[in-house]
């Protein structure tokens, strides 16, 4: 169904193909594109990444930003990552600059990929992010130099919307026949997504990724807290200020540690990359629930939650009960899971 859907949308926005010197066309560049070049050596083991320009991105009431960078991130170990100059946001932005990333052989190059990111950045070091996308390397057929122009689209998210923001790259193929290959994807972006399936069939509900991770050796228990999704303000015109609060409890309900990340402002699917370690023997972890809260912070005194989950002892859902579940199982290994908030 996927595919279907695929095929659909890209014959909607025109996809002109994936190789060769194609520009963006008035059909294709309504909300925005950027344009990437790849040449792999497989002798040097280096994989030469150009970032060449930025079309018609979208203007700051829809997301945008006075100026952009330009984000990659070599997956999925992580360990290489670099990023462009900041440049003046415009019609048509050029970067013209190139990155190698190296020690990539090639056994191993159909097994990775790369994250892109486009932030929009503002005075006083502010910072936030308009898209991303995740780009296999078994989709580009590096046996030469490929030119790819990624589509920044916040018309089609609902179809991206596992691997996207609300403004999202989306790959303009030469035929949808890759999106066949979607595992390859979420296997490189499992925690790259912007909300779960669930959410997406409802509407987009609110919804929270955390991070679980626990060592029995230790008695650690880090709770990371990533991102979250389709955050609303219902009483004013504008995303709200929301910040995250950790609470665990024991089987009496008594609050045995509590935490909270820091305010992000005025961004309805805020990245917030903040972990907590609580202490937890593994003995008592039957019997502890953590409590997540999501609220919107209106003043210095005034705060409303927008939602909630638990996980634990007493579970919200099957889904959190699975999440702590198939963490205690992991053996240290951080497990992702998506969670619809719960109404107050």
């Amino acid at each position: 169904m996927l595919l279907d859907l695929a095929e659909e949308e890209l014959r909607c926005v025109g996809a002109t193909g994936l190789r060769g010197d194609v520009g963006p066309s008035e059909s294709t560049t309504r909300c925005g594109a950027l344009e990437l070049t790849f040449n792999y050596s497989p002798a040097s083991r280096k994989l030469t990444v150009g970032v060449l320009r930025a079309h018609d991105l979208p203007s700051r009431d829809r997301g945008g930003a006075n100026s952009v960078q330009v984000r990659l991130l070599l997956l999925p170990h992580k360990r290489q990552k670099f990023k462009t100059k900041i440049r003046q946001a415009s019609q048509d932005t050029r970067f013209d600059e190139s990155f190698a990333f190296s020690r990539i052989s090639p056994e191993e190059v159909n097994t990775m990929g790369l994250r892109v990111r486009l932030y929009g950045c503002e005075r006083m070091r502010r910072e936030h992010l308009v898209g991303e996308t995740v780009v296999p390397f078994s989709f580009l057929g590096l046996d030469q130099q490929t030119t790819l122009w990624l589509l920044t689209a916040s018309c089609l998210w609902p179809l991206v919307g596992m691997l996207t923001r609300s403004f999202c790259f989306l790959p303009l193929w030469s035929s949808a026949q890759h999106w066949d290959s979607k595992c390859e994807i979420s296997s490189l972006a499992r925690s790259d997504s912007t909300g779960s399936t669930q959410s997406m069939q409802h509407g987009g509900l609110p919804e929270l990724l955390l991070g679980l991770a626990y060592n029995g050796t230790t008695g650690r228990l880090a709770a990371e807290v990533i991102k979250g999704s389709h955050f609303r303000n219902v009483a004013m015109n504008r995303a709200p200020d929301t910040f995250v609060k950790l609470t665990l409890m024991s089987s009496s309900g008594q609050e045995i540690a509590r935490s909270k990340t820091s305010v992000r402002r005025g961004q309805p699917n805020p990245l917030f990359k903040e972990t907590f370690v609580f202490q937890v023997a593994l003995f008592q972890l039957p019997d502890v629930t953590l409590m997540v809260s999501v609220y919107n912070k209106r003043s210095m005194k005034r705060k409303e939650m927008i939602g909630w989950f638990s996980l634990g002892l007493n579970s919200s859902g099957e889904e959190e009960l699975s999440h702590w579940s198939d963490m205690r199982e992991s053996k240290g290994e951080q497990v992702c899971r998506w969670h619809v908030l719960l109404e107050t």
